[in-house]
This record gives C-alpha cells, structure tokens and sequence, in this order.
C-alpha cells in the first residue's frame, strides 16, 4: 500500500519519495517492520494466550525439562503470519504475480496449521486434524501453485542474457540494472517466455526440463508437462511443510533453522532477478521475481522475532500453525525461483529430521515382522530427540542444528559457481 502512495508522490516530485522504488530499501523496511512486530506486540500475544490458559500440552516423553513446558502458550504462528503479511502488504508490490501467491499460500497454510491447533488446544484431541486432511490441503495449495506456475502469462524466465560483461553503461543504467522496479531490463539477447525449466545443482549447463517427462511418452512439444510438473510440486511442498513441522520440537529449532533457510533463499532471489548478477553467475534470468526479495525479508524478520521468544527456554510454541506454514512457503519460494531441486542441501535440518522419522518406523515395523520385536535404529525421533536421549542439552542441540544450517546455505550458494 505505502509503495503505491509512493508513487503518487514521485508523480508530484515530492524529494525522497524515489526511494521506495529500490527493492533494497523496502526489503530493509520490511525485515524491520516484521522485527518490530514480532518484538512489540509478540509480548502482548504471549500475555493474551497465558491469560486464556490457551498453553501446551506435553506428552510424556521421558525427556528432560519437558514439565516446564506444559502449559507454554502455543499457536504462537499467528505472531509469524501477521509478521509476514503486514510489512508485505505495506511495501511490496501487490500487483505481482509471485507476492499474490505467496500470500495465498501463507493464508492457506496458516489457516490449515490454525485448525489443527485448535483441536488440540480448545478440543483437547491431542491428534489434532487427521494426517489425511492435512496432506489434502497441501496437495489443494500444490495445484493451485503448480496451475499458475505452469500457466499464468506472466512467470516468465529469460534463460540467458549474456551480453552485460562487454557493454559500458552509465551510472543512470547501473542503476537500472539494481533495481528492477525502474523498468529498465537491459542487453537481453532472448525475449521472456514461458517455461518449465528449473535449475541442476554442481551441473555446467545447469538447467533441467520437466518437458523431458512427457517426451518419455511422446509428446514432443511438451504440451502435456503440467501433468508431470505439478505432482512434483505438490510433494515438494507437502514434503518441506512436514519437514518443518517435525523440526518443531525443541525451543527455537524451526524458527532458527528457518531464519538462516530464509537468508538463503533472499540471495537466491536477488540474484535470479537482477540481469547482472544472472549474466554474471550463467543463471536463468527471472523478471518480476526480485519483488519476492521484499516478502523473503519479512519471512527473515519474522523467524529471527519469534525465535527471540522462543529460544530457551521459550515463551510461546508456534504449534502447527507457525510450522506448516513456514515449510510451504519455504517450498513455494524455492520452486517459484527454480530452484526447488536446491531443497535437499538448503532444507537439509528438515530433510534429515523427517528422514529419521522414515527411517525409524520402516525398521521397526521391518524388525516387528520379521522377529516378532520391534527395533529401533536411534533412541527416539525425530533426531533431535534422539541427542536428547544420549544427555546432550536442547539448547546446545538447537545451536548445533542452526549452525550446520549456516553451513548448507553456504554450500547452497556455492553451488552457484560450482559446477
């Protein structure tokens, strides 16, 4: 709304009203904003939900220090949607294609995690919604993501642009070049067109057609990809959104190991829509998206804002409404961005933890049937709560996790050079 106002005042020539232009600044002004929120008001929803006695309730697991937890306030995600979606919609540009359906998909997810925790809280059905609802909205949210990717006239990509190394360009053009927002898409060999590409991780020519599928069987002009393209979407997402949700279970996990994901993903999408940086780095060029920088900034601020209540030992649980809608939007941003087959190594904290899961019930029902007694390859999952089991401290746990988050990134963003 503010960029827009914005606009009008640059039409007046009002002094400094240029700069909401810059991507820069508003995806500063919306790190801050989220920040504010979370540690302003985060308080007052954490004195709201004591004072209605809407806390945790813990199971037994046999773990340490988790009598202190019962009776923390939860559902605190609502804290982390409002911290999103109030800087976006003050600073973003909501005609965007990308912006519109991140806002969906945090709406939608936020309102599926919000109904799982009231059955918890107010039902007191410590099952919450059925798995099988749960993965039903994911695969709606899926279809829907995949439809407008697959479809919608403006995402669009420019595969290659390569021409900025050899041209000299004044000041007013660098600038051009910087912010996206001016309208000003320099040196581009190749038009901006529909596509189904993604990108290859460590790959030379790092660049993947879901296309490849259909023409397995046939279809020579890909007309058909969508129905390859879109089930592969919709398992991303239902996959990173579970993989967070079971990341929820020490103080500060998911909030941490989201922020440091989220930093990731913000240089991801900086350089994917800028033409410079594309050219420089021989990456797909991706017009419109470095508006989603601006939304990632307030994810970022969000996550680092909760976690200042939720680091141990926490205030406030985000419960399944913070969880499951920071994992899809996690995934919806990786695939609008092509970069979603990056999720194994960028998301790897969630990959792992639900990997132990797997792992953890196949043996044990293997083990059940085939002995007649069921083994266990770790001492309790998801993994964290097996170093719980070894003595291991859940803050140094917590600490230990986000720092080889910090390392993933980094080998995330290697992978842009390494190849």
């Amino acid at each position: 709304m503010l960029y827009y106002f914005f606009e009008w005042l640059q039409k007046l020539e009002i002094p400094g009203s240029r700069l909401f232009q810059y991507i820069s600044f508003r995806a500063a002004a919306a790190l801050i904003l989220s920040l504010l929120i979370t540690m302003i008001f985060g308080k007052r929803v954490i004195r709201y939900l004591e004072k209605k006695q809407i806390g945790e309730t813990v199971r037994s697991l046999g773990l340490a220090g988790e009598d202190q937890k019962s009776g923390t306030p939860t559902m605190g995600g609502v804290i982390i949607i409002a911290a999103i979606l109030i800087p976006v919609l003050l600073v973003c540009k909501l005609h965007n294609i990308y912006i519109l359906l991140l806002i969906f998909a945090t709406l939608w997810l936020g309102i599926l995690g919000f109904w799982d925790d009231y059955i918890k809280v107010f039902k007191k059905d410590k099952g919450g919604i059925s798995g099988k609802k749960k993965l039903i909205g994911q695969i709606i949210l899926g279809l829907i993501v995949g439809v407008v990717l697959c479809f919608h006239p403006e995402v669009v990509i420019k595969e290659k642009t390569n021409n900025t190394h050899n041209v000299m360009i004044d000041k007013d053009h660098a600038l051009a070049f910087a912010n996206e927002d001016q309208g000003y898409t320099p040196f581009s060999n190749s038009e901006a067109q529909q596509s189904t590409k993604t990108t290859i991780p460590f790959v030379k020519n790092n660049e993947f057609d879901y296309a490849w599928f259909s023409r397995i069987f046939g279809d020579t002009e890909g007309k058909w990809t969508f129905l390859f393209m879109i089930p592969i979407i919709i398992f991303i997402i239902a996959a990173v959104s579970n993989g967070a949700n079971l990341t929820d279970g020490l103080d500060g996990l998911a909030a941490g190991t989201s922020a440091v994901i989220a930093v990731g993903i913000a240089i991801l999408t900086y350089v994917s829509g800028n033409t410079i940086f594309a050219d420089y780095l021989n990456i797909m060029y991706i017009p419109n998206i470095s508006e989603v920088v601006v939304y990632t900034s307030a994810l970022m601020g969000a996550c680092i804002g909760f976690y200042w209540y939720n680091c141990y030992p926490a205030q406030i649980f985000m419960g399944d409404t913070g969880s499951l809608t920071l994992g899809g939007i996690i995934a919806v941003l990786c695939i609008i961005i092509r970069k979603e087959l990056l999720i194994p190594i960028l998301c790897g904290i969630f990959l792992i933890q639900s990997l132990s899961v797997i792992i953890q019930v196949s043996y044990f029902k293997y083990t059940k049937k085939k002995y007649g007694e069921g083994k266990r390859v770790f001492l309790m999952s998801p993994i964290h709560h097996h170093y719980q089991k070894k003595g291991m401290h859940e803050a140094k746990i917590v600490q230990r996790f986000i720092i080889v988050g910090i390392l993933l990134v980094v080998i995330t963003l290697a992978t842009l050079k390494v190849r």
